[in-house]
């Protein structure tokens, strides 16, 4: 367990060091995270055959490829608002599944979806899949199914820098406690911290103007994330405690296409070079090596 405690600290310092760095190569401007763009650490597929899969009959059939993400979290998922673009570790992620399939940046379609919204993103078709800090859990995989773990994390507090009254998930009695509709963290929040006064929002980044401008006292989900937000505004934000949650964050996939999952589980299991080359463009960028997480055959 020890040995556990301190590998998640050095992935979220890891984490945070990298967004942090990411911030400085930017000179303030975009917080988007460092893109391995120039040196995609994939090749895109040529004539894929995955047989069972509607999914992928329908990508197939429509010329391209429609991949739900976040557009608001530094590092992860990020939408540049000058130019469009997007980045982050979960963004390349999203790219190397597609490109496995078959398909080029130029065939993906990157759909922003509120995390509320997912599941029926996905069950309505309106996206092929999903990569955005989405938590595999065991009440979505009822709706949906997921190809993973291909990162893992846990649940945090962001505060603002001249709070004294919050260190940890012990002192959020009576305290206005944010997160997205519909998330993980909300959804533990309620569950056991009964005494805590839960407030939501479509998108983290909206807790986040809330929490600066002190309507809530604190926001939660997951520390990388929080890191990323901290690290954007040092002076007024800071993350405080430790994780006290595990989440694995999975690719969100049509229920019942158990071609695709494993499909996209072989690619995780037989591509750990290039996992660790996607890590280590983006939130790995401090240097320090994070092992990437076996994935569940369920």
């Amino acid at each position: 367990m020890k040995s556990l405690i301190t590998r998640r600290k050095s992935l979220l310092v890891a984490a945070g060091a990298a967004l942090a760095l990411t911030m400085s190569a930017c000179g303030g401007g975009t917080p988007g995270g460092t893109s391995s763009e120039s040196a995609a650490p994939y090749k895109v597929a040529e004539n894929v055959s995955l047989t069972g899969s509607p999914t992928f009959d329908k990508i197939k059939a429509a010329g391209k490829v429609r991949i739900g993400v976040k557009q608001d979290q530094p590092g992860l998922g990020f939408k540049d608002a000058a130019t469009g673009e997007y980045s982050g570790f979960d963004i390349e992620i999203a790219k190397w599944v597609a490109a496995s399939l078959g398909f080029s940046k130029d065939k993906i379609e990157f759909k922003p979806i509120p995390s509320a919204n997912r599941e029926s993103a996905i069950t309505n078709g309106d996206i092929d899949y999903y990569v955005g800090t989405y938590s595999i859990t065991d009440k979505r995989k009822q709706q949906i199914d997921f190809a993973g773990p291909y990162f893992i994390t846990g649940q945090g507090l962001l505060v603002k820098k001249d709070n004294t009254t919050i260190n940890s998930e012990k002192d959020i009695d009576g305290k206005k406690v944010c997160s997205a509709t519909g998330s993980t963290p909300i959804q533990n929040i309620k569950a056991n911290f009964p005494k805590a006064v839960p407030q939501e929002f479509e998108t983290y980044s909206q807790c986040v103007d809330s929490l600066k401008s002190g309507t809530v006292d604190a926001v939660t989900t997951d520390q990388a994330i929080l890191i990323g937000y901290a690290a954007q505004d040092p002076d007024n934000l800071k993350v405080v405690g430790e994780p006290f949650t595990t989440e694995k964050y999975g690719v969100g996939l049509p229920k019942g296409d158990k071609a695709l999952r494993t499909f996209i589980n072989d690619m995780f299991t037989n591509g750990k070079d290039t996992w660790q080359k996607i890590y280590d463009s983006t939130l790995g960028t401090s240097g320090t090596k994070v092992e990437q997480p076996a994935v569940d055959n369920y």
